[in-house]
């Protein structure tokens, strides 16, 4: 009877380490659940700033968000989104930009916030009469490293050109998309003077209507909540 007793106190007590582990599975595997749920993708911001004559002191409130495409497309059309050609883009113009965004959702600083970027140029927007021709005061410039429809981009190169260029490089990427909604809400975290709609987040051609084109047709105002 004993020699009984004696195996089943071997039995029970193996059990216990046994519970114990399958327990601490369980704590481990919901604690992994946990971190998952809660994981918040950062936002990364690479400084590539452009010399200071490329921009100039802000003086007025920030207001608007203007979205832009630009490329190299017009002399490299086999690699348009070199960022040292981006930037090579801006010196030569004498224009800039605050943020340039390639298509895998990097994003780089041209220009401070706090400086007003060269990125708007002429034109007027329905409601705002006092920044005509003066967007670029009381704006955020973001460039999308993209290319637009064949007919919005014959401004800059021809039919031909365009034909040339991989379908895989005409409009905009998910990662774009995701680092843009990263960054709009950064700026409105530090600008409140910015209301999110569409009355204050506008494209390069609504308010150089008839000369710029951008973003264009192919950028999904509602992939950005608008």
């Amino acid at each position: 009877m004993r020699k009984y007793y004696y195996i089943f106190m071997i039995i029970l007590l193996s059990f216990f380490p046994i519970n114990q582990k399958i327990e601490q599975e369980n704590q481990d595997y919901t604690l992994t659940q946990e971190v998952s749920l809660n994981f918040k993708e950062e936002l990364k911001i690479n400084d590539m700033f452009l010399p200071n004559e490329n921009s100039r002191p802000r003086e007025k409130e920030i207001t608007h968000v203007m979205i832009h495409f630009m490329s190299n497309v017009s002399i490299n059309y086999k690699d348009p989104y070199n960022i040292y050609d981006i930037y090579d883009i801006f010196l030569d113009y004498g224009v800039s930009a605050h943020y340039v965004i390639g298509r895998y959702g990097e994003i780089y600083s041209m220009v401070p916030e706090d400086r007003v970027a060269y990125h708007a140029g002429q034109g007027s927007l329905e409601g705002f009469p006092d920044y005509e021709n003066k967007m670029n005061d009381y704006s955020i410039g973001i460039e999308l490293l993209a290319i637009g429809t064949k007919e919005e981009m014959l401004p800059m190169i021809s039919a031909e050109q365009y034909d040339l260029v991989d379908q895989s490089l005409i409009g905009y990427t998910d990662a774009q998309y995701n680092s843009l909604n990263l960054l709009i809400e950064n700026i409105l975290k530090d600008n409140p003077s910015i209301i999110k709609d569409r009355k204050h987040f506008i494209g390069h051609d609504e308010y150089s209507k008839g000369v710029k084109t951008d973003p264009g047709s192919l950028f999904d105002w509602k992939r950005i909540g608008l």
